[in-house]
């Protein structure tokens, strides 16, 4: 967590210094999914993500300086510097991510439905928010895979705002998970601020749909410390409100206190991690700001498949 915390500080500090372009989404306060998540993945196993994508890239192994040089639209990036924060893909991670609400799904139905086609033992996780659980391709990607019984798991990150709009006042039911009978998929909740609690539901999950259980559905309640978006005037929360979340619902905190009060760790070796993290990514962002970016000549590259296999 404290890992993924400093990634995303560091494209706070890439941001300020002009190296990123357009939005940047953070997930500051949701470490503990991207954390718990990581247990239960196997190399090939897919993750389908979102426009805040950092942390699930992250838990599914893409090597965080190809993440960061592409993030600031470096060559060295994952996709040459052409993807930006909202569209990584590294095909050898199995790990893609998309910036239009809810589209992450369908993608991961279809590496859920090849999956099964190909008789493998892998699971397909296509991430959306409380906001992406309103739309049509969730519903449609659950209706398919709850039919063919897919090895499909939706994770929902719901931290209770799609963009601005409360998910109490829009929401049909109190959680998205209990929607899941009705694709006759499995429905787990969990607490998204316990890394713990994360890891064990998400290897439930993992485990049901690896051994053909169908779809599930994990909602895991959370929250969004910052704006929707890097420069989101927030308007539809106070600035108490947001400092009493930060105070309450820090997984990072969390953990420390747990880990503290078990006497696992003092004080002083978790403000060393920290230290060093916060140290290395310093240097990598250094360094990933001194590499070129994409030549201007090969603005057209990539656009079309060059070349089909025999």
């Amino acid at each position: 967590m404290v890992a993924m915390r400093a990634f995303d500080e560091a494209c706070l500090e890439a941001l300020r210094r002009k190296a990123i372009h357009g939005e940047l989404h953070v997930g500051i306060g949701q470490e503990a999914i991207g954390a718990g998540m990581a247990e239960a993945l196997e190399p090939e196993d897919a993750v389908v993500s979102t426009h805040r994508n950092h942390y699930h890239a992250l838990a599914k192994g893409v090597d965080r300086r190809a993440l960061l040089a592409e993030i600031c639209e470096r060559a060295a990036g994952l996709c040459q510097g052409r993807g930006g924060h909202m569209h990584p893909f590294d095909p050898s991670t199995n790990f893609s991510a998309t910036g239009i609400v809810g589209a992450s799904l369908p993608v991961a139905l279809g590496y859920a439905h090849a999956f099964g086609m190909r008789g493998m033992d892998a699971v397909a996780v296509g991430i959306t928010g409380d906001g992406g659980s309103h739309t049509g391709g969730f519903h449609e990607a659950l209706v398919m895979a709850g039919a063919r019984k897919l090895p499909m798991v939706v994770l929902v990150e719901n931290n209770a705002l799609a963009i601005s709009v409360q998910f109490d006042d829009v929401s049909p039911t109190k959680t998205v998970a209990e929607r899941a009978a009705a694709y006759s998929a499995l429905g787990l909740h969990v607490d998204g601020t316990d890394v713990d609690a994360v890891a064990d539901r998400f290897a439930e999950a993992m485990d049901h749909a690896r051994s053909a259980g169908g779809p599930v559905i994990i909602e895991a309640t959370c929250h969004r410390f910052r704006g929707h978006f890097e420069g989101d005037p927030e308007g539809y929360r106070s600035k108490e409100e947001r400092q009493r979340l930060r105070e309450t619902y820090d997984p990072i905190t969390l953990y420390r206190q747990r880990l503290t009060t078990a006497g696992l760790f003092e004080d002083g070796a978790l403000d060393a991690i920290q230290a060093e993290e916060k140290a290395a990514m310093k240097v990598l962002l250094s360094e990933v700001l001194d590499m070129p970016m994409p030549d201007p000549a090969g603005v057209l590259d990539y656009l079309f498949v060059e070349e089909v296999p025999a």
